[in-house]
Formats: C-alpha cells, sequence, structure tokens
C-alpha cells in the first residue's frame, strides 16, 4: 500500500486561516507533517485550525506577519526555526484578488497592494526559507497560483500580473535550486468552493454560467486542492520540479469549444 508520509517535516502554510490555506494545513498535519499555521488577520480562525489539527493528534501553532514586509518574513521563519525547527516545507498560499478594476479606472496604490501579497509575499518567504534548506539539501516550496496565469480575467490585471510572475518565479527558482536538494513547484486550483466567492456560489444563475465554463460541471472543493499540494510536498513527487500542476476540473481545456468552434 503506498501512503504519503511527511513525518518528520515542519510546513509553514501562508494564509492558512481559511479557505484553501487551512485545507493544506490539515491536510499537511494529517501526512504526519508539523504544521506553522501562518495568518495576518484573524488570529481567531487560525486557531481553531491549530485545535483541529491538535485534535487529530498533530503539532502546530499560528504565527503572524505581514508577508508584503521583507523583514516580517525572515521574522516568520525564524520564528518557526525557534518553534519547529527548520522549514521543509513552505506552501506560499497567502493571497487576494483585489477590487475588479479595468486599466486606467483602477487605483494604482491597491494594484500595487495586490502584487505586494500575491507576489512579493511569495518572494519574501522564499528567499527567507532557502537558506536552510540548501544547508538541509532538502526542501519543497510549493506556489498557489490560479488558472489565470493562464487566462485572462477583465478587471482583475493586478490578480492576473501577479499569478503570471509567481508562475515564472516558481519556474526560475527550481531551475536555481534543483541541483540543491529543493523541488520548487506552482498550483493552480480553478474554480473552488470557498467563503471567498460564496457570492458567486449561492447565486444560482451566476453559479450556472461558473460550472458551463469548467469542462467536470462543478466547483473544486478545497481538499482536491490540498491533497494535490500534500502529494506534492512529499517523496512519491520526488522528481517533480519547476512546473505548474492546474487542479482546475478542465478550465483550461475550454469547454466551451467540445460542441465545436
Amino acid at each position: 500500500m503506498i501512503q504519503i508520509s511527511l513525518e518528520g517535516r515542519t510546513a509553514l502554510v501562508t494564509g492558512a486561516s481559511g479557505g484553501l490555506g487551512s485545507a493544506i494545513a490539515l491536510t499537511l498535519a494529517q501526512a504526519g507533517a508539523t504544521v506553522a499555521v501562518h495568518y495576518r488577520s484573524g488570529q481567531a480562525q487560525a486557531e481553531s485550525v491549530v485545535t483541529a489539527i491538535k485534535a487529530i493528534g498533530g503539532r502546530a501553532q499560528a504565527f503572524s506577519a505581514d508577508l508584503s514586509d521583507h523583514q516580517a518574513a525572515i521574522g516568520l521563519v525564524q520564528d518557526v526555526d525557534r518553534a519547529f525547527g527548520s522549514v521543509d516545507i513552505l506552501v506560499n498560499n497567502a493571497g487576494m484578488d483585489g477590487t475588479c478594476a479595468v486599466v486606467g479606472e483602477d487605483d494604482p496604490q491597491r494594484w500595487q497592494e495586490v502584487l505586494a501579497v500575491d507576489l512579493i509575499g511569495p518572494y519574501h518567504c522564499a528567499r527567507a526559507a532557502l537558506a536552510a534548506m540548501q544547508k538541509n539539501a532538502r526542501g519543497v516550496i510549493i506556489n498557489v497560483t490560479s488558472v489565470h496565469e493562464f487566462i485572462p480575467w477583465k478587471g482583475y490585471s493586478a490578480y492576473t500580473t501577479a499569478k503570471a510572475g509567481l508562475s515564472m518565479f516558481t519556474k526560475t527558482l527550481a531551475q536555481e535550486n534543483a541541483d540543491k536538494g529543493i523541488r520548487v513547484l506552482a498550483v493552480a486550483p480553478g474554480a473552488i468552493q470557498t467563503p471567498i466567492n460564496e457570492p458567486v456560489w449561492s447565486d444560482p444563475e451566476s453559479l450556472k454560467d461558473l460550472d458551463e465554463k469548467i469542462a467536470m460541471g462543478r466547483l473544486g472543493k478545497p481538499s482536491e486542492i490540498a491533497h494535490v499540494v500534500t502529494f506534492l510536498a512529499s517523496d512519491l513527487a520526488s522528481y517533480i520540479t519547476g512546473t505548474t500542476v492546474a487542479v482546475d476540473g478542465g478550465m483550461l481545456i475550454y469547454p466551451e469549444f467540445r460542441h465545436g468552434g
């Protein structure tokens, strides 16, 4: 029987207080990892994730930091190291899509804020975690991007730009560290049913429109992303690096074309 085991490894999951992050944190813990549950705001939610992990016999602690700040990212990695030992698995999950506005009608400051969270934050965290990973000749960095690293999205140019940039950062970082025992990957979720997009899936008309954009005809579950992340973090994926794994129910195969062009 093949089993995924992350026993003896410490995982830092950013933005783990809810949604995809909490599912990823819990699933990594189920595989045996010690989990650092990062949050920027929402301490109560982060602590509830920690409680859930401890309830299944896992080890976890909540940590707060503003990851758009380089020193804060360094401090976070140092805090995790003091609590659990060096970070073996980094999941850069924290992100935001920002306010919908086409370029020219948008707010440049808000545009930069999205890049600070979605692209600069993962850079800071990866840079902070790399030193220990290189020293130990072992580590996995998984960046959560989006199908919008491939697909444009009107009104969300900051988000799509950040996710596309994070994809190329993933490839470059993988290239730089492939001979050091460090794998770097991206996971690109499609439309996943989380509280942040409840206004879409709770409305029958908007849900129907969204489902038609997905070949499998349904939204994904947070656990379906978490399972892929956990697999990629494990030794079962030891020969995979520098690529994006899309977990999108077939959104990227353009299901609207199955009836002809």
